[in-house]
């Protein structure tokens, strides 16, 4: 038997289980042991004795076959809660499996765990909610995992997981993996599908995982991308991501550097070490760095209030008497957008992503990449709410969605590469690129866990 969980990346997990170091049965428990002994509340659910009989039944030469996996409590499983992390929906039972997760575990083999903490209807990039509490990030208790998919990154970068699905819909997956050391690809819309039952507007949203290594990343494609007829907007699928990592010409692809996307609030520290990697990247890379100027509008009102007409849906009837159940931010938007969306309202978010697709297209026209920073700094406490003070400032969860909303809206291929910490918390590195560059990504990527490698797990995970 085994004491602690893998603390390398899922592949070579499997490798692991393929060789005979370890078996899928005691890998599972191990992971089990750890998530009951934590103190991250990174998961919100355990199906134990399901997550047994799969490991038991393991078919090792799949790709992640016989690897625990935490599922993000927003995705679906037929059986298990459909809470949407939200008090209103806490006996709700899921009907249905997601495309991605029905991939994962058929095409990929693997088992899955429990479902890992997120904010409420993905709707906020902290990770507490009324129906979970906190979830903290494994490299200091007591600051955010950040959100939505905060606790998928909380379980991989905490050592109990090696792998776990993710969701992005203003920076879901690259806010929590640049808060917790991970990698955070969020993929070209449409690349991974999000069916059945697809909610197709405000077309922010894209799947995928939080984790421990860039091949991690391009084995999951492989297993979970390609078209499907429950999301008329996916893309055709594309063989061979894990296989061609590394093989694509990068040299004298031009690069802007610009931390702050020209309108974001970036910490001076946080600035300075993702210019560092950026140029740092660039000489390893052979990239050309280019002056141009970046300058991405105010999303966040637009944002919102598309995305708070898919909450009005799910919720119907439910609201507004439903209103004391939800955490303030989410019943203060609620109110916020009945107050204000109306056909007028409607016609100026429209304008507004229109203006964003066109500052988006002509960024691109000159450059072949960007890079920025993920957040505008290190981990927060992690209790904060819109109305937290920090150190006597407001904390504006807004500000934190600035740099990686632009490439929700847009649909560009965006991801987060830590590159070091500040103040002991992790400082990540955002890159994004053209749509459907992906594979270029993921290459840059992989150069930066070649020439400066991060810790897989934080400090604090067991040993």
């Amino acid at each position: 038997m085994v004491d602690t969980p893998w603390l390398g990346d899922a592949c070579s997990l499997v490798e692991a289980f393929r060789s005979g170091e370890r078996s899928p049965v005691e890998e599972l428990e191990a992971a089990l042991a750890a998530v009951e002994a934590s103190d991250l509340n990174a998961f919100s659910f355990v199906d134990a004795d399901g997550a047994r009989a799969a490991a038991t039944g393991a078919d090792t030469s799949l790709p992640f076959g016989g690897v625990p996996v935490g599922i993000k409590e927003l995705d679906n499983v037929e059986g298990w809660p459909s809470t949407e992390a939200s008090l209103v929906f806490a006996d709700r039972r899921a009907t249905y499996t997601g495309t991605m997760l029905s991939r994962l575990r058929d095409r990929g083999g693997a088992t899955f765990v429990g479902q890992t903490t997120a904010s409420e209807f993905g709707g906020l990039n902290v990770s507490v909610t009324k129906e979970n509490g906190v979830t903290h990030n494994p490299w200091q208790h007591g600051r955010t995992a950040g959100g939505s998919s905060g606790g998928s990154s909380a379980a991989v970068a905490g050592g109990l997981v090696s792998i776990a699905s993710g969701g992005d819909g203003g920076g879901s997956i690259r806010i929590p993996a640049g808060f917790n050391g991970l990698l955070g690809m969020k993929g070209t819309a449409g690349r991974i599908p999000r069916g059945p039952r697809t909610l197709i507007h405000p077309m922010t949203v894209v799947t995928g995982c939080q984790a421990r290594s860039v091949r991690d990343v391009a084995r999951w494609y492989d297993v979970c991308s390609g078209y499907d007829s429950r999301d008329p907007y996916s893309l055709p699928r594309i063989d061979g991501w894990e296989r061609d990592l590394g093989t694509h010409d990068l040299r004298g692809l031009r690069v802007a550097i610009s931390p702050t996307l020209g309108s974001a609030v970036v910490a001076d520290g946080v600035q300075q070490r993702v210019v560092a990697a950026g140029e740092a990247l660039a000489r390893d890379a052979g990239l050309e760095i280019v002056d141009v100027e970046v300058k991405m509008p105010a999303l966040d009102l637009a944002w919102a209030l598309g995305n708070l007409v898919g909450l009005k849906m799910e919720l119907g009837e439910l609201w507004p008497g439903c209103k004391d159940e939800l955490t303030t931010e989410i019943a203060f938007g609620l109110e916020m957008a009945e107050a204000l969306v109306d056909l007028d309202s409607s016609a100026r978010s429209e304008a507004a992503r229109t203006m964003a697709n066109e500052a988006m297209a002509d960024v691109f026209d000159r450059v072949d990449l960007v890079i920025c920073a993920t957040n505008p700094d290190v981990a927060f406490p992690a209790e904060v709410t819109a109305n937290t003070r920090v150190d006597g400032r407001k904390v504006e969860l807004g500000n934190n969605g600035a740099l990686t909303i632009p490439a929700n809206v847009s649909g560009n291929p965006a991801v987060s590469i830590p590159v070091e910490t500040m103040d002991d918390l992790p400082v990540g590195m955002q890159i994004m690129g053209r749509h459907h560059a992906d594979a270029l990504l993921l290459d840059l990527a992989a150069i930066v866990e070649r020439e400066r490698p991060w810790p897989l797990v934080a400090p604090l995970a067991p040993t």
